[in-house]
């Protein structure tokens, strides 16, 4: 008996492989550094909120390139109230009227806040662009306007970090075909990715001039390689965790106070209540 469960011990000890026989990260080592990551986060999550620092994160990218997966990594340990992800629709028939920054400006972090932008005010360089949604004035206008913009964001004190997922045509396309064919992704296969897919080019020319405009010194674009989702989430989490730098803050409860006896108390009768069917 106790030499099955030292066996088990030493195999559990084990190094975990990082590749799989394909090439790619496999699953185990996958999961083992998503889960330090995810402690990581934990542990700036808590040093944003005593330091009352402002963090903004854009995902940027062409359509099933990633930016959804790591987003939900990201945020799937972490407190809604302090880290939130902000995904705008089109935009109202008021808010086309507004100042173009006017809708996005009203997500904005205070202290102690970390927002994560699923798509920003780039989608006028991108689809408002490529589709015809925006004119050429509105479009040039905005390339000139969003360095002053993002330089203004900074000088306030926000830490303003901004990802482009990078994803091949023909990793996109075998995405895309998976979305097709099964039914709990179909949901994100839109008209719109449809139409972008016949872009391919005219995607690729709208993101080199965003480039290179808005790629400043001061607000850089950090471009993450996605053909490789496992790859992606890992290197981008990585990534914003060695842009803020932080400290790991003592947990306010170490311990849980013994709990009082409620004297007297009588459970209202079951037959009063309405239960969910136990099916399962």
């Amino acid at each position: 008996m106790d030499e099955h469960k030292n066996r088990k011990k030493e195999k559990n000890n084990e190094p975990i492989e990082k590749l799989n026989k394909k090439g790619k990260i496999s699953k185990k080592f996958y999961e083992q550094e998503l889960s330090k990551l995810q402690i990581e986060l934990v542990k700036l999550q808590g040093w944003i909120k005593q330091e009352k620092l402002k963090v903004v994160v854009l995902f940027e990218g062409r359509d099933a390139a990633g930016k959804g997966g790591t987003i939900k990594r990201i945020t799937e340990c972490l407190n809604p109230r302090i880290c939130r992800v902000v995904a705008l629709g089109v935009p109202t028939e008021k808010e086309k009227t507004q100042w173009y920054f006017q809708r996005y400006a009203a997500h904005l972090p205070a202290a102690g806040e970390m927002v994560i932008f699923d798509r920003s005010w780039y989608n006028r360089a991108g689809v408002e662009r490529v589709m015809n949604f925006c004119s050429d004035e509105e479009y040039w206008e905005f390339l000139r306007s969003v360095p002053s913009f993002e330089r203004m964001l900074i000088r306030s004190g926000i830490i303003l970090i901004k990802y482009w997922f990078s994803v091949s045509e023909e990793e996109q396309e075998r995405r895309f075909q998976k979305r097709l064919t099964d039914v709990t992704k179909r949901w994100k296969l839109s008209p719109m990715d449809l139409k972008s897919r016949e872009k391919w080019m005219e995607y690729s020319r709208a993101k080199d001039e965003m480039f290179s405009y808005t790629d400043t010194k001061q607000s850089p674009w950090w471009v993450v390689n996605s053909d490789d989702k496992a790859k992606a989430r890992l290197n981008c989490i990585s990534h914003i965790l060695s842009k803020i730098p932080y400290n790991e803050i003592e947990a306010e409860v170490k311990e849980l106070p013994t709990r009082p006896h409620n004297k007297g108390y009588v459970r209202a009768p079951y037959d009063d209540q309405t239960f969910v069917p136990e099916i399962y």
